[in-house]
């Protein structure tokens, strides 16, 4: 399935690009959260990070992890965030795995009003219990 961010990979459609290697690519979001915003995607299509191979996956992060790095020293930001939608429900609107990487700072009102709630007497453990049999190693 041809992606915008496929063509990103092929140069068919520009961006800018922070970091390239053999795997993966890197580049400034065009609607960015904050400035610095990055999406760092594999050059091998996968829909999202439920679909894609775990060594791919983990490399991402590594990659991430680089990018954030900069960010920090280059933006001067207080934190960042590694945030990856997975289908459409969970936000995803290009369906190319991607790791958004985003600047954040303290004043910038993130996380002013959380989403909160509370698990019913004995809900919580019940829940842990059948993720910890289902999840599979």
């Amino acid at each position: 399935m041809t992606t915008i961010f496929s063509k990103i990979i092929s140069k068919e459609v520009p961006a800018d690009i922070v970091y390239e290697d053999e795997f993966a690519l890197a580049f400034l979001d065009i609607n960015p959260v904050q400035p610095g915003h990055t999406l760092v995607i594999p050059k091998t299509p996968s829909i999202d990070g439920l679909v894609c191979g775990p060594e791919d996956l983990a490399r991402l992060i590594v990659i991430g992890q680089k990018v954030g790095l900069a960010l920090k020293e280059v933006v001067q930001c207080d934190g960042i965030n590694f945030i990856m939608n997975n289908g459409e429900a969970a936000g995803q609107e290009v369906f190319h795995t991607h790791l958004h990487v985003i600047p954040r700072f303290s004043d910038d009102g993130a996380f002013e009003e959380p989403i909160v709630g509370e698990y019913e007497e004995g809900e919580a453990t019940s829940l842990a219990d059948t993720l910890a049999t289902t999840i599979k190693n």
